[in-house]
């Protein structure tokens, strides 16, 4: 598509033009992750419109086919990278707007009646973050997939398990690839509590103290499939920031999660333990070194986790001291939500491509164990043969060097409690995760079906 030759610009052109690049920011680039948003809520917004009961309708139902048109063959510009936001427009609802107006003339116009940019934003980040939380929830379900298959493959092969990083107690690789699917299946709950955060439709609170127009808001939260409306205009307008902040909320607490995961992966490959070995071309070498093979992509993890981290503390200081309404602050929240997502997202995605390609040394493993490891086991065999537990406790504490030779897979075999090393159910997990997938996947497909009706002429 080609950039328009006017220079007349539908808000105020008079802003001198540092000021305007200031104020514009990164939006136009931003706003292209909200443009087929935009036009859903333009298309549901329109169609609303010319169903109001008023003496002169604002948009008559022939012309709101024709902008519902109009905007299908947007959007098919913007699936195929030919969708420009200029400087001029300042952001996505405007580079909207002008094209409407360049083909539909004085109909264009009318599309923005009952509208501010406020409520326009509000719906098009609602929108973009249900569909980026579904796709994080369903890379969450990969990531924790690929943890139970490794951990189903090397079963209850013995891994000494550890308290302070030094040896504690007997565990297994399965207890430990399922114990961090387990966590990380965990972030799902906070991941849903964002998705249904951002499933409320604030549309039609215009600038925060709604219209004299009697718009039929829950109409537009049907056909843009938002659970509910919210209620309170002001409370709409007041809502943007905070979605935002929930969300990064659930990002950064997830991201948390996968830097144990990371950093556990790389203590357990180093030579010095050698129970996992990370695949040869995840690694990356060293310019004067030739032996080198270095878990980097795992130290990043560590480094993106802190940055998701940073961005949740952005995100929650810019709400902090805001007074009530819109604030033009708000905008900033923009590129830190959709920071953090493309940082959590991106690491999903790479650590399962790790998890699949890592592999045990049983032999290893089995050797690491010394017997000290056993002291508990060897307690509880004494409570079990009639001895109070404290006094087992100090016996075995005060005569260490007697422990004798203990065979780590009896070891491993003896728990047979709930979550432990003979208790982990694997179908339980695989159970879980496949609820989760369906969920998910109705989800999307009902967004996806809204956004082809909206686009019907």
């Amino acid at each position: 598509m080609k950039k328009t030759e006017t220079k007349k610009t539908i808000t105020d052109n008079t802003v001198d033009p540092d000021i305007l690049a200031y104020t514009v920011g990164d939006d136009p680039v931003l706003d292209l992750n909200l443009a087929v948003w935009d036009c859903m809520g333009t298309a549901a917004h329109v169609t609303m419109l010319s169903e109001m009961k008023i003496k002169t309708p604002v948009v008559t139902k022939d012309e709101a086919r024709k902008v519902r048109k109009a905007l299908g063959e947007i959007v098919k510009e913007i699936e195929k990278g030919e969708f420009t936001i200029l400087v001029d427009d300042q952001d996505v609802h405007m580079a909207v707007e002008r094209l409407l107006t360049e083909r539909l003339g004085d109909l264009g116009k009318k599309i923005h009646t009952g509208r501010s940019r406020n409520d326009q934003v509000a719906v098009d980040v609602r929108l973009h973050m249900k569909d980026e939380i579904l796709r994080a929830e369903k890379e969450t379900v990969e990531l924790a997939s690929s943890l139970v298959k490794f951990g189903a493959k090397y079963g209850r092969t013995p891994l000494v398990g550890r308290t302070h990083l030094q040896p504690a107690m007997p565990s297994s690789v399965e207890m430990w690839a399922t114990g961090h699917a387990e966590m990380i299946a965990d972030q799902l709950e906070n991941l849903e509590a964002a998705y249904r955060l951002a499933d409320l439709n604030p549309l039609g609170s215009a600038a925060g103290y709604g219209v004299p127009l009697p718009l039929d808001r829950s109409r537009t939260t049907r056909l843009l499939g938002f659970s509910r409306t919210i209620h309170n205009v002001f409370g709409a307008s007041m809502a943007r920031g905070e979605c935002e902040a929930a969300l990064l909320s659930a990002l950064a607490q997830l991201m948390a999660v996968l830097s144990r995961l990371a950093e556990d992966m790389i203590i357990f490959s180093m030579p010095e333990f050698a129970y996992f070995k990370l695949p040869r071309e995840y690694c990356t070498g060293s310019s004067i070194m030739p032996q080198k093979f270095n878990p980097d992509v795992l130290e990043l993890v560590r480094s993106k986790a802190a940055q998701v981290l940073g961005l949740q503390t952005a995100s929650l200081s810019l709400l902090h001291a805001m007074p009530g309404g819109y604030n033009r602050d708000l905008q900033d929240c923009k590129w830190l939500y959709m920071k953090g997502l493309d940082i959590t997202r991106t690491t999903l995605r790479i650590l399962t491509k790790v998890v699949a390609g890592t592999s045990v040394d049983k032999a290893v493993c089995r050797a690491a164990f010394t017997p000290g490891v056993f002291a508990t086991d060897v307690a509880l065999r004494k409570v079990a043969a009639g001895t109070p537990w404290r006094d087992a406790y100090h016996d075995v504490r005060d005569h260490l060097e007697q422990l004798g030779d203990e065979d780590p897979d009896s070891a491993v075999a003896a728990k047979t409690h709930e979550g432990t090393t003979s208790g982990i159910d694997i179908a339980l997990y695989k159970a879980r995760l496949s609820q989760s997938e369906k969920t998910f996947k109705a989800r999307l497909s009902a967004l996806e079906k809204c956004k082809r009706s909206l686009f019907k002429a």
